[in-house]
């Protein structure tokens, strides 16, 4: 039985703390580095805070046009611009394509604001040292900058990309947190069989590092190995005590596959399947995840053992970990296993799109990458995953996704 998506991947594009392109990322990624470090600004908190997996040397001017676009975008929008503009070239789209059948559609978050920016904002609502609620509308609104809020609409994303490529197709955003990406690109294939586009932008962007997103979402989940950052990230060892922050963009060029060779684009690799669901965190969420795991695999029309590997979430969070694992194994047995935020952290809703790119690179080159920091893999986590790069049976690898909210989204891949 054969696939009933089969949709093209025609050009691949990477802002990562491993690197900037598709490439250094997955040299990086195989020859296992680590992109987490201590962070300048914090390097003397005692805090999880100061260590992160940071995009480091992005010139944002290399890659962003027009310039004056820059001061409407946060950091996070300008690595999302930035790997589509990576992507969009690959896949040679400028002037091939349809304008009115080009759409974007862009996994995101609401982003946070650097509190320095808004800091002397605040200062004019003080009195005697207090916040003033009252005084915001009449002394605030005349010091905020007029177009503020725009650097920080999780839409504004794929709205740059389109204004940017001419994309006059349906444009969309989708904020599921860590499932936003994977996301995106399922509605995005949704989008391709409907008819309603035949080339589509598609892929996820954001930051776990922001101060006050960091704030507001805690210090519950974060490891404590703050003095020891590249082994802070060990997803499924027996020593884990929670993930490490990060940031990235990943972005992905669909289409049809016949519309991609019609028009004689390279294709990269193929999405054959794909499931979402939902399920509350708990102890029958690894059962939801075999379930999901299924779904995409009887989606793509493939037996269980056709899969060559599985891309695995890999929190590094103690429970999340052991859900996961127990349904991989029982959907999947012993199928080989990586976890690749072991070398970057957690990238939010960039997160699923910069993994699926290693999950093609892998199927590509028929192997995975170790998986770092695993010294003694946790008894409670009974699945093939190795601390050095192992060879695998084809090019085929299904991708999971889940929130901390309980949104699961598995895919599946081949490479060409």
């Amino acid at each position: 039985m054969g696939s009933i998506c089969d949709i093209a991947i025609t050009g691949v594009g990477l802002i990562s703390p491993l690197g900037i392109g598709n490439q250094g990322f997955w040299e990086a990624l195989i020859g296992g580095k680590s992109g987490i470090a201590v962070r300048p600004e914090f390097r003397d908190s005692p805090h999880p805070f100061r260590i992160a997996g940071a995009v480091a040397d992005f010139e944002p001017k290399q890659h962003v046009k027009p310039r004056k676009a820059l001061k409407v975008m946060c950091r996070p929008i300008q690595f999302g611009f930035a790997a589509s503009s990576l992507a969009s070239d690959s896949a040679e789209i400028t002037g091939n394509v349809d304008p009115t059948r080009l759409s974007t559609i862009f996994g995101t978050e609401a982003f946070y604001a650097d509190p320095n920016e808004v800091a002397s904002v605040f200062r004019t609502c003080m009195v005697n040292r207090c916040y003033d609620h009252d005084r915001w509308g009449q002394a605030a609104m005349r010091e905020i900058e007029p177009l503020w809020m725009l650097k920080y609409l999780p839409n504004m994303v794929a709205s740059h990309i389109s204004i940017a490529v001419d994309a006059r197709g349906p444009s969309n955003t989708i904020c599921q947190s860590d499932a936003s990406s994977l996301l995106a690109l399922i509605e995005s294939i949704d989008l391709i069989q409907r008819g309603g586009a035949d080339v589509v932008i598609a892929g996820g962007t954001g930051s776990q590092m922001a101060t006050t997103g960091m704030i507001y979402r805690g210090l519950h989940r974060l490891s404590r190995r703050i003095d020891d950052p590249q082994r802070a990230s060990r997803p499924f060892d027996v020593d884990r005590d929670g993930m490490v922050a990060g940031e990235g963009a990943g972005v992905f060029i669909l289409e049809r596959t016949e519309y991609a060779q019609a028009r004689g684009a390279t294709i990269h690799g193929r999405i054959l399947g794909y499931n979402r669901a939902f399920h509350p965190i708990g102890p029958d969420f690894g059962n939801a995840i075999a379930a999901s795991i299924s779904s995409a695999v009887q989606h793509a029309g493939l037996a269980p053992t056709d899969i060559g590997h599985v891309n695995a979430q890999g929190f590094s969070t103690v429970e999340d970990d052991i859900y996961e694992a127990q349904g991989i194994r029982q959907a999947l047995g012993d199928v080989p296993v990586f976890a690749p935020k072991s070398n970057f952290g957690n990238l939010g809703p960039g997160t699923g799109a910069v993994e699926l790119a290693a999950s093609l690179e892998a199927g590509r080159h028929r192997t995975i990458p170790a998986t770092l920091n695993v010294e003694h893999l946790d008894p409670r986590c009974p699945i093939n995953l190795s601390s050095h790069s192992q060879s695998v049976p084809n090019a085929t690898g299904l991708k999971i996704n889940f929130s901390d909210t309980g949104q699961i989204v598995t895919m599946v891949v081949s490479a060409d």
